[in-house]
């Protein structure tokens, strides 16, 4: 397997910018996930990565060698797509060997790698049928078989589970990890999910305008977002965001909110009186329920959300709304009235015009 070293890279279409400037390395065997909204960039930038879009400026590199110039199919890369994009009138297993056939591979090396992926992604009593009489799970497997039996440098992936039910996706994402974890192959996978993002990668690139906003591992980027795109791109339910001005009174730091509400902030921010910050804290460290310390907050219940695993209740709070997620059920109605504890240690601090983070990592966490 190669590495991938993505130099400058920058991508435009007559006057509009794509991408801007991404540097990116990506090591043998390493599985990176590009995430981000959708028009950020990311697809463009693997199409960039399989020749199938030109660079417009900056150098792409396979192995060490520059491919700028390479045709796709000299790259020796794998890539599975959306669309399955699976010829309909061949089998299974002509589908997996076609790309083998074109290429003069002896006939018992095509019939060994066909057998050895089937094996692998449970297709073997599959292979004699047409792609019509599969489910959508079993063509995505398909998919990835044709790019196994290549033997690939990478494999690139371009969000291969979007045409799949929540159920179905959650299985192919599973058989996805274990198939790296088997190949120990580079992988590169695009998605704008991110629970697909949190499970798949050993590191995240977040995109957001044609621009790289982060790289690191998964719990990285939910434990310490370097900017508030990060902070509420990633983390299921979403960081609650409130925004405020900055009052030092004492040795105390607070965060004067809408409606003359204030919020502890962590202590030891450097912030200077009346600056304007924006704060996050994720649901799942949002607290209900009376505290000793005097840091709760009046409020009432605006819509509660039993999800099984535990519950999403929506809390009136500065004009807003905050979320927090409760394990197990919780017994709320709305309209009940409730204290909101937003614990200072949990809370995630960053400038209210740049958007980059201010603080150390909340306590627990760092």
């Amino acid at each position: 397997m190669a590495s991938i070293d993505i130099r400058a890279v920058a991508k435009s279409y007559g006057p509009v910018d794509v991408l801007r400037s991404v540097d990116l390395s990506i090591r043998s065997g390493e599985f990176i996930v590009l995430v981000g909204p959708s028009g950020c960039g990311k697809s463009t930038l693997l199409r960039m990565i399989a020749g199938l879009e030109e660079v417009t400026d900056g150098e792409i590199a396979i192995a060490g060698t520059r491919v700028n110039e390479m045709p796709p199919k000299d790259r020796n890369l794998a890539m599975v797509f959306q669309s399955y994009a699976l010829y309909p009138h061949m089998s299974v297993s002509a589908n997996m060997s076609y790309a083998l056939r074109l290429r003069k591979t002896p006939k018992e090396r095509i019939a060994a790698a066909v057998a050895g992926a089937a094996e692998t992604l449970g297709l073997t009593k599959l292979v004699d049928r047409r792609p019509k009489t599969l489910s959508g799970g079993q063509r995505q497997r398909v998919a990835m078989g044709r790019a196994i039996v290549r033997q690939p440098q990478a494999f690139l992936f371009d969000e291969p589970l979007s045409n799949l039910d929540a159920r179905l996706r959650e299985t192919m994402r599973a058989e996805i990890k274990k198939l790296h974890q088997s190949l120990s192959a580079t992988s590169i996978y695009v998605t704008h999910d991110q629970i697909e993002a949190m499970t798949l990668a050993d590191r995240i690139v977040a995109m957001e305008g044609g621009e790289i906003r982060q790289i690191g591992s998964p719990l990285d980027l939910y434990e310490r977002p370097a900017n508030r795109f990060v902070a509420g791109f990633i983390g299921s339910p979403a960081m609650n965001f409130l925004e405020g001005r900055v009052r030092v009174a004492g040795n105390k730091t607070e965060l004067m909110l809408t409606g003359d509400s204030v919020l502890a902030l962590p202590p030891g921010l450097d912030a200077p009186n009346d600056t304007r910050l924006t704060v996050g804290i994720r649901p799942e460290h949002v607290g209900l329920g009376g505290a000793a310390d005097g840091l709760s907050h009046a409020s009432h219940v605006e819509l509660v959300e039993p999800t099984g695993m535990g519950t999403i209740v929506h809390c009136a709070f500065a004009g807003q709304t905050i979320k927090a997620f409760l394990q197990g059920v919780a017994a709320l109605r709305n309209g009940e009235a409730v204290e909101l504890r937003l614990p200072p240690e949990r809370l995630h601090v960053f400038h209210g015009e740049t958007g980059e983070r201010m603080d150390a990592a909340p306590a627990g966490l760092a």
